[in-house]
């Protein structure tokens, strides 16, 4: 056989043997002279063959029309397959947030998904993808740590493997995992790499840091692996910007701020922020000894349940189920709800259903704590009615100052920037504002007072995080703390510890309800400011393509 002409592609077997060898040391026949190996399909001598209609390619090559990665040019023509949809046309300028920018992408099949108009990189080899992917979660571990919701930590993965050139790119988020997948033809094995969240904390400081790091690498040319890394590293080593202490003293003006919402005098606003303080204290000490976050929960709501059944033993005549319901405010895990809800209308139902399940369990710490307490005081007869607390007083000008100090030490224990202090603190202040008007004035029922005055606080953050091309958190979860159900939650415990079933769920329902008004009047606050706000590459604010995962229709 002549291997120089190229006709056999075939390699050959060392294990191809024929069935006609002749015995052990007899040679060989030579091959006739005029015996040429030839294909039964060969032209024969004298024709010449025309040339092929259409070059010989490969099966993967991708249809006419359809944009290349490698140089982002269409070929011509018209798609060989197009989607029922047709094929969408997005030009992601960097005009808009990279969050925009990535959830266009996301919201989308990775079939249908058109090469993003990245930067290009000088670098042609590009930089390697585990290292990519290693970043990629890193950031994204930082994001979900944080408390920011699974479509923006997504986006956030997606932005930064496309900045880096892997285009075939998967990222998934449920919880406490993270795994993203770069496939990188339809030929090649995919590469998947995942991490794990082990802890989370809160320190919106951090959380800006890298909202700002991942724009710079979706935006910046020159931004190099290394360079990104070595950001990285800096936010992990950066302190929180208040110290322990400062904490503790916001814990305790937070708690004092929303007894005084409730009704409170100054008397009440100090009992309810020692209170607090002390709670703040125990679950320092529980967490220093390595107990589960549940039980610091319930060591945390017994001391300000405590000064309230001690001022009712007293006889003191203080409000002692405003001291209670303000210690309750800085416990209820606002943010965790929000976060939950949130994920649930945006379709990471696993993510959802894991969040609530941990708000469930830290509400029920909380019950645990202030129901031990309260059963307490019951038996020593203390006279804790809670008919003489829901007398309503119309302070207007005392709730929204109180109100803003709420938000206020809000923000420190969130460890904010300085800068979004003031914004979420007037964001705060209007959320009240917005309340005060709908269930004092018109008469509104509370849960549709407190929907609306959430989807404020949405709207409002949202506008402030798109011009800033920041985390939308800093600006909206402090702001929803003057609109906790805290003083609900308080009168359902204490019927349940009264043994009055019949008045204590009806409370508890209604703390509930509230709760999820708040969580999902904030995502259609968010919503709304992207609705009506024009997505980058559409014609119309109706061109924005929502996330269709379930078809019910």
């Amino acid at each position: 056989m002549d291997a120089d002409t190229g006709e056999n592609q075939k390699p050959l077997s060392d294990e191809a043997h024929s069935a006609f060898t002749p015995p052990l040391g007899i040679p060989l026949p030579p091959p006739p002279e005029d015996e040429h190996p030839t294909s039964e399909f060969a032209v024969p001598e004298g024709l010449t063959a025309d040339a092929p209609a259409e070059p010989e390619g490969s099966a993967f090559v991708p249809p006419a029309g359809v944009i290349t990665p490698s140089n982002n040019q269409t070929t011509g023509g018209f798609p060989a397959i197009t989607p029922p949809n047709g094929l969408p046309v997005i030009r992601l300028t960097k005009d808009a947030p990279w969050q925009d920018r990535m959830r266009t992408m996301l919201r989308m099949p990775i079939s249908e998904r058109p090469a993003p108009e990245r930067i290009e990189r000088q670098d042609d080899t590009g930089p390697a993808v585990p290292r990519v992917l290693d970043l990629t979660l890193r950031i994204a571990e930082l994001l979900l740590a944080g408390g920011e919701g699974a479509e923006d930590v997504e986006a956030a993965m997606l932005g930064v493997a496309h900045a880096y050139g892997l285009d075939r790119c998967e990222p998934t988020v449920t919880f406490t995992l993270l795994s993203v997948s770069y496939q990188p033809s339809l030929v090649d094995d995919p590469v998947t790499a995942s991490r794990t969240v082990r802890r989370r904390g809160t320190d919106y400081t951090r959380l800006s840091a890298v909202f700002r790091l991942v724009d710079d690498i979706t935006s910046q040319e020159e931004f190099t692996l290394e360079e990104a890394y070595r950001r990285l590293a800096e936010i992990r080593r950066n302190r929180h910007p208040y110290p322990g202490w400062a904490l503790t003293v916001a814990g305790g003006g937070l708690a004092g701020a929303a007894s005084m919402l409730v009704g409170g005098d100054w008397p009440v606003f100090f009992a309810a922020a020692l209170g607090a303080m002390l709670g703040d204290r125990l679950a320092w000490l529980a967490s220093g000894r390595g107990l589960p976050e549940f039980y610091q929960f319930v060591a945390a709501a017994m001391p300000p349940a405590a000064i309230g059944v001690a001022l009712s033993l007293a006889n003191s005549g203080l409000q002692a189920s405003a001291v209670i319901t303000g210690g309750l405010f800085a416990l209820i895990p606002g943010r965790a709800l929000v976060a939950g809800v949130q994920d649930g209308l945006t379709g990471y139902y696993i993510t959802a259903a894991a969040r609530l399940l941990e708000v469930g369990y830290l509400i029920v710490g909380i019950v645990c704590g202030v129901l031990t307490v309260l059963y307490g005081g019951l038996q020593l007869d203390a006279k804790l009615n809670p008919e003489a607390a829901l007398r309503h007083v119309e302070r207007p000008y005392i709730q929204i100052l109180a109100a803003m100090l709420l938000a206020l030490t809000f923000c420190i224990l969130l460890q904010q920037e300085r800068h979004t202090v003031l914004f979420a603190t007037l964001n705060g202040g209007v959320a009240w504002v917005v309340y005060g008007a709908l269930a004092d004035t018109a008469s509104v029922p509370p849960v549709a007072a407190t929907t609306v005055a959430a989807g404020v606080v949405g709207l409002f953050g949202q506008l402030l995080s798109r011009y800033r091309y920041a985390s939308a958190l800093p600006y909206v979860t402090a702001a929803i703390g003057p609109l906790l159900p805290g003083s609900a939650t308080y009168f359902g415990l204490l019927a349940l510890a009264q043994g009055n079933l019949d008045r204590g769920i009806p409370h508890l329902t209604q703390a509930a309800a509230l709760a999820l008004a708040i969580a999902i009047g904030v995502n259609l606050g968010s919503e709304a400011a992207r609705l009506f706000l024009k997505t980058p590459g559409a014609t119309t604010p109706a061109d924005r393509r929502a996330a269709k995962r379930t078809r019910g229709f």
